[in-house]
């Protein structure tokens, strides 16, 4: 009697798998089908459990107390601004159990090998040093307030939290976020009971009018549709068969509906008076009973470290995707801890004038952001019609591989609408100078400008 020989392929183990204490080893590279896990509703919490927090309620704070919108204007371009941008952040979430790479590394498909080392470089700024300073510099005043602790080392204990979590990687981000969840909805909603029942909803509003409104639209739009360059970071461990309809839904709804609440409980809180000379998180503080107070600042520093695991860890994602020949040992582990590091002394020298750095930066982001969706949008159309998901990975790791089209598109819509339509403290474009009733349209204008022309030049481009 004989015996069938044993296979010579043993089964594919995962090296990293499901496991939530171990360091992730994976950087910008497609992601194996043995690694791929989890479902699409772990992404209803990593997407909402962020936006539970201060630079969130900062959101309806400045639309009020800045931009001279009533309450109820503020709630209209919170609700309208966050709505666009989660919807695109469902829809961008879609291609990570598709292509199993982060969002940077996908947008080489709109705008070449190399041409998408521009925007991969910006988003690791942004995300990794800009966001991760705003974030800790809320969170540093918050243990301020609780404690007594002065700014500084306040600050440097946040942040070692933050790059702690972002260091370990991806399942753990996932985990941290999940259990984060009920504990900022709770202590949140506590919040937005006592602020509404203290807030002049009738109140605020000092003559903002269209202006203040796309002001405020454009800050929302920001905030929201600033997490969009991060989408399939936080997919592409997904399974290919991951169910498509709830793989958009979760991620939309989770930031929507996050950032609309707490922004909206910012905006009405700006309609009651705050001690003078208080700190930011001290002012939004003030009118709740201590107990509650003291469990706000807590949670304050929580969502603030929720969001910042978010930023440190694609911010370092978006350096592997520039594509370059990096060490051996610079992998995203030490990136992460870079790019903290670089944040930490942002926020450290923001500590003097958070608020107003807030208002800029929210509006920055959005100045690049909207032409870069504008193009990437307008490829995701072009590819649904033409090519097939086995030839575009094939593209995605072609370092050959270029679309001119779509750089072009992109440094238009940014050269045009920004020296033209920006509306800022020390720059005001031709238009709002000229029609101060335009407030900033820029990123409306961006986005337009260089999704329409990227139309006109890839399919100028396809036709030849």
């Amino acid at each position: 009697m004989t015996t069938a020989p044993a296979s010579t392929t043993a089964p594919t183990v995962p090296e990293y798998g499901d496991r939530v204490i171990a360091v992730e080893t994976a950087g910008s590279d497609p992601i194996p089908d043995a690694e791929r896990h989890g479902t699409p509703l772990q992404l209803l919490w990593t997407w909402a459990s962020p936006n539970i927090e201060f630079a969130t309620v900062y959101i309806g704070v400045i639309a009020v107390l800045f931009f001279g919108l009533s309450f109820w204007q503020a709630t209209g371009a919170i609700v309208l601004g966050t709505a666009l941008g989660a919807v695109t952040q469902g829809v961008l979430s879609l291609d990570g159990p598709r292509f199993g790479v982060p969002q940077m590394v996908i947008g080489r498909l709109s705008f070449g090998f190399r041409g998408n080392m521009l925007p991969a470089a910006a988003n690791g700024l942004v995300a990794g040093v800009g966001w991760f300073a705003v974030n800790s510099v809320s969170a540093a005043f918050a243990l301020n307030t609780l404690t007594g602790l002065r700014p500084l080392p306040s600050l440097l204990l946040v942040v070692v939290v933050e790059i702690l979590i972002g260091f370990i990687g991806h399942n753990f981000v996932h985990t941290f976020e999940k259990y984060a969840f009920p504990a900022l909805a709770v202590i949140f909603l506590l919040a937005a009971v006592w602020t509404f029942k203290d807030a002049h909803l009738g109140g605020g509003g000092s003559g903002g009018g269209i202006g203040g409104f796309l002001l405020a639209l454009s800050a929302a739009w920001g905030y929201a549709a600033g997490w969009n360059p991060y989408a399939t970071d936080y997919s592409r461990y997904l399974p290919r068969t991951a169910d498509k309809f709830r793989t958009v839904l979760y991620p939309a709804v989770g930031l929507f509906v996050s950032v609309t609440l707490v922004a909206v409980m910012g905006a009405a809180s700006a309609t009651i008076l705050a001690p003078k000379d208080a700190t930011p998180t001290a002012a939004f503080t003030g009118h709740l009973p201590g107990w509650l107070g003291d469990l706000v600042l807590i949670a304050i520093i929580l969502g603030a470290i929720s969001a910042n695991a978010l930023n440190v860890y694609s911010g370092a994602i978006s350096i592997t995707a520039l594509g370059l020949k990096l060490p051996e040992w610079l992998n995203r582990s030490v990136l992460v801890v870079v790019s903290g590091v670089a944040g930490t002394a942002a926020a450290w020298a923001s500590l003097s004038d958070a608020g107003s750095a807030y208002e800029a930066f929210l509006l920055v982001i959005a100045y690049w952001v909207a032409p870069w969706l504008g193009v990437v949008l307008v490829e995701r159309w072009f590819q649904s019609r033409t090519a097939q998901d086995a030839e575009l990975a094939r593209r995605l790791g072609d370092s050959s591989f270029t679309n001119w089209p779509g750089f072009a598109a992109l440094l238009i819509g940014v050269a045009v609408s920004v020296p033209l339509f920006s509306n800022q403290e020390d720059y005001v474009g031709w238009v709002p100078k000229h029609h101060p009733a335009f407030g900033d349209i820029t990123p409306l204008v961006g986005f337009a400008l260089s999704a329409v022309l990227y139309a006109a030049l890839r399919g100028r481009k396809a036709s030849q």
